[in-house]
């Protein structure tokens, strides 16, 4: 596993060693003691799996209380995945990471807690799959809207975007509870 740093603090891009042949491909999806050397003391408590269709967008989310720092990849089809730095003391405060994952490329996202997290679905059927570091906690689930122009985020254009009517009404940051 080769973990990449990225212009945001603590957010991380894995890279896994795939071993294909004509029978298929293994690869090591996490190693705790790896995991450490990087990102020390995490324990992750709650597995995740959500399957969407071609433009569905779900977020920007995360918990106001009981933050989650998130590891995340698809394993069958593609997503634009973003992460949005809302820790106010953070000298990237506002700033978005975007990637796309896919089953084909086996990478993956750490989302440190203190991130809003968001991702766009760029295929039928795709499946996407994440780790969390705290239970999900539905009274501080927040959410920022995914088109905010204060953040800016530059999303694949030529899609018709699916929203859940929560994400429909989401705030802005400017409005929203961030993180000290």
């Amino acid at each position: 596993m080769e973990f990449l740093k990225t212009h945001l603090d603590g957010l991380l891009v894995i890279e896994s060693r795939v071993f294909e042949d004509a029978r298929g491909f293994f690869f090591e999806s996490f190693n705790q003691k790896r995991f450490d050397e990087l990102v020390p003391n995490t324990q992750f408590v709650q597995d995740n799996h959500s399957k969407s269709n071609k433009g569905v967008l779900r977020g920007l989310h995360y918990q106001i209380q009981h933050a989650q720092g998130k590891l995340v990849r698809v394993v069958q089809g593609s997503v634009f995945d973003v992460a949005v730095d809302i820790r106010k003391s953070s000298t990237t405060f506002g700033q978005w990471f975007g990637i796309e994952l896919s089953g084909d490329s086996k990478k993956q996202l750490w989302i440190p807690a203190g991130f809003a997290h968001g991702f766009l679905t760029l295929e039928d059927n795709t499946e996407f799959l994440y780790k969390t570091t705290d239970f999900y906690h539905p009274d501080f689930e927040r959410s920022i809207l995914w088109n905010d122009s204060e953040i800016g985020i530059s999303w694949p254009s030529n899609f018709e975007v699916k929203l859940s009517a929560k994400d429909q009404v989401a705030s802005t940051l400017k409005n929203a509870e961030v993180y000290l």
